[in-house]
């Protein structure tokens, strides 16, 4: 076997290569969805958590507002307090390509492609996601937001 002398060119055009497959790569898997935000009913649909698990402090919601959770399996969540006694939560992965949302008062607002959601239902308000977020069971029970 005999060796072919590497030219200038052929170098840095094989580096370049490789550069521009990587950066593409991560591009990709940044705009993909992820395996954890799977849609209801879908194969990768994880199964509901046990009843009860506590999310966040009622009192640390404010009327009309969510905050950022972690669901008992370290799923992202939000938790939206519809009224002073009474709450809502949902998946906290926009459903237009999987980034996560992140709560500003009353909206949930995607950082990758600008989705907006309603923070109290869901709903979407201002695209390019056309489906709302996936509601999760939550209940109060003693002060607290909890697994419903």
């Amino acid at each position: 076997m005999t060796a072919e002398p590497h030219s200038r060119r052929s170098v840095l055009t094989a580096g370049a290569a490789v550069a521009g497959a990587a950066v593409g790569a991560v591009a990709l898997s940044a705009c993909g969805t992820s395996g954890s935000a799977a849609t209801p009913g879908s194969k990768n649909a994880q199964p509901a958590p046990a009843p009860g698990q506590p999310l966040v402090a009622l009192a640390d919601v404010p009327v009309g507002e969510a905050k950022a959770a972690k669901g008992p399996d370290g799923s992202d969540i939000v938790v939206a307090r519809t009224a002073e006694n009474t709450a809502a939560a949902f998946s906290a992965i926009c459903t237009h390509q999987g980034c996560t949302v992140a709560p500003q008062g009353a909206e949930l607002k995607c950082p990758c492609h600008g989705s907006v959601f309603d923070a109290l239902t869901g709903a979407v308000k201002n695209g390019p996601a056309k489906q709302p977020l996936p509601p999760v069971k939550v209940r109060v029970d003693n002060g607290q937001i909890v697994t419903g």
